[in-house]
């Protein structure tokens, strides 16, 4: 698709731009990082270096209030952006270079063990709480029903887990990404190499801010994003493409892309298989990989999902509803793809409301 796009750009080229580039505006976001983003908007920003037990750095950014200096604007809340191994924000390790395979051995395991709970124990530090509101979308909640399930000490510390798009089983996925699942581990390998999956490149930077920020072409780019997370074109502000595919596609790790395969095929959430005996019976005192029993999980939890969703599939979540054994709050939208929970143009209205109402009532409690 990336490469469709450059080429239509290229072939209008040769004729009449004057009129073209009327209708091209780029946003000034689409250049900036996080700090940078925070900033624009009007809201004062601190960024802390997490360091995991194995070494890993991730950035950490905290919104601590609303604009103007007031605690009290913007509904009030401390807010805290984490970040996972591996992608733009979070690629720094005390021992490890980024251009070794060995600092990209990482999938789902390492960041629910490892990642989410470095990131609570740095917010609760520094916050002073001995609670938080975790809210995760998509693999941040994959990551958070491992992580809660497996470790009931740090589900202690969460006061709701607010979970967008959940996704614990992929059976049912009809995302396109479904098709590494046909490949062989050494295929993929082969096509991937052993490192990073997925970085953001200088063409789709320059597809993003180049070509996107064009009317003729917002119909092609923003195809290209419903094509990965389901179709909802009314509730997509185009304008706003530029920013979008500017940051998106953070990187993560091919192993990673390999526990996802490995979920698709099986059906089930488990542990990253290593490929051998020898190595699952090193990292887990058995020959096969353990299923994770979210069931295990006593968080109260509230969920959204969306009936147009192709990566979380309605019947995946369908599976896992009955699965979540403290469910306070649960809410299906039909017109929603994977990425309306946060792009979507009526989500303050479709979730956020309830969801700051929710933390509103439990706070008092």
């Amino acid at each position: 698709m990336w490469w469709l796009l450059a080429a239509a750009w290229c072939m209008l080229l040769p004729g009449s731009i004057h009129s073209y580039k009327q209708g091209s505006i780029t946003n000034p976001e689409a250049y900036m990082n996080i700090s940078q983003i925070i900033s624009y908007w009007g809201y004062p920003y601190e960024k802390y270096d997490v360091v995991t037990e194995d070494g890993y750095i991730l950035g950490t950014y905290r919104i601590p209030y609303g604009k103007g200096c007031s605690r009290k604007t913007d509904s009030g809340y401390d807010v805290w952006l984490g970040n996972s191994r591996g992608n733009t924000w979070s690629r720094k390790h005390l021992r490890l270079s980024p251009t070794s395979p060995q600092y990209w051995a990482f999938s789902l395991d390492e960041m629910a063990k490892y990642d989410l709970p470095a990131t609570i124990n740095l917010i609760l530090e520094k916050s002073g709480q001995k609670q938080l509101f975790y809210v995760g979308h998509s693999q941040g909640t994959t990551i958070a029903f491992i992580a809660f399930s497996t470790n009931p000490e740090l589900a202690k510390k969460i006061k709701v887990f607010f979970a967008l798009a959940p996704v614990v089983t992929v059976k049912y996925t009809r995302s396109p990404m479904k098709k590494l699942t046909a490949l062989s581990r050494q295929a993929v390998k082969v096509l991937f190499g052993n490192k990073m999956f997925s970085s953001h490149t200088l063409l789709e930077q320059f597809i993003a801010t180049k070509v996107c920020n064009h009317k003729i072409f917002h119909p092609m780019c923003s195809n290209f994003m419903f094509s990965l997370s389901g179709f909802d074109r009314q509730n997509l502000n185009m304008s706003r493409l530029d920013v979008y595919l500017a940051q998106s596609q953070a990187g993560t790790s091919v192993q990673n892309m390999l526990h996802w395969a490995q979920a698709v095929n099986s059906g089930r959430l488990q542990a990253f298989d290593w490929g051998n005996a020898n190595q699952n019976m090193m990292h887990f005192n058995q020959l096969t990989p353990p299923v994770y029993n979210i069931t295990k999980m006593r968080v109260p939890t509230a969920m959204w999902s969306g009936g147009q969703d192709v990566v979380a599939d309605a019947k995946d979540t369908k599976d896992l509803l009955p699965k979540v054994a403290n469910l306070i709050y649960y809410k299906e939208i039909p017109h929603y793809n994977h990425l309306d929970f946060y792009l979507g143009q009526d989500a303050p209205w479709e979730v956020y409301q309830d969801l700051i109402k929710m933390m509103e009532e439990y706070s008092q409690n």
